[in-house]
């Protein structure tokens, strides 16, 4: 028997993605009844490197409570409560117009790396249509004054340092409102992280 080995076949452009079972109903929703903190709204658009809104990706969030502690099991600071009414962890579907939207609080601080102090910031994964692994970015408030120091915002060039920071909104009824946009390439693109 000869050995016959079948030629390497063209690269192709990973999709449509097939996000079935990925999101769940309420996903987008991280609070439950008088959480402890401030709610907030955190809405926002993917886009692609034309500008054009993409339909069919998905976002995931995972944030610290408003004490800046995590809902997992790992986060073990002392002195920082948990809150069995946020969950710190919620899912997004995209919809025609690339919009997604998230009810949550503003997180509170959370260590950095060597003692540092993070300031409050909400991790971002995108998944979607032509993407191997999620891309991972995150969201900074504009009104932090820990933004200034943050070990993170830190590694970023100062000129693209504005794709992390969400924009302020006017307020809905009883919730801050931030629109934060992800842009995957082109002109202002996000800063995405390799983790």
């Amino acid at each position: 028997m000869t050995d016959r080995r079948l030629p390497q076949t063209p690269w192709q452009t990973v999709g449509p993605f097939f996000h079935y079972a990925l999101p769940w109903e309420g996903g987008e929703t991280l609070i439950g009844s008088n959480p402890a903190g401030e709610k907030i709204l955190i809405r926002g658009q993917v886009l692609d490197g034309e500008g054009n809104p993409i339909s069919d990706a998905l976002i995931e969030i995972w944030q610290a409570n408003s004490a800046g502690r995590y809902a997992h099991p790992d986060d073990t600071q002392t002195g920082k409560v948990a809150d069995a009414r946020f969950v710190g962890f919620g899912r997004c579907p995209t919809d025609a117009d690339g919009m997604f939207s998230f009810y949550t609080i503003r997180p509170g601080a959370v260590p950095g790396p060597g003692n540092s102090q993070q300031a409050p910031h909400i991790a971002i994964g995108v998944f979607g249509r032509g993407l191997l692994r999620r891309l991972v970015t995150r969201l900074y408030f504009p009104e932090s004054e820990l933004n200034a120091n943050d070990p993170i915002l830190a590694y970023v060039e100062p000129e693209r340092v504005e794709t992390l920071i969400a924009v302020r909104e006017a307020d809905r009824t009883d919730i801050a409102s931030y629109k934060f946009d992800i842009r995957l390439q082109g002109d202002r693109e996000t800063v995405f992280f390799n983790v």
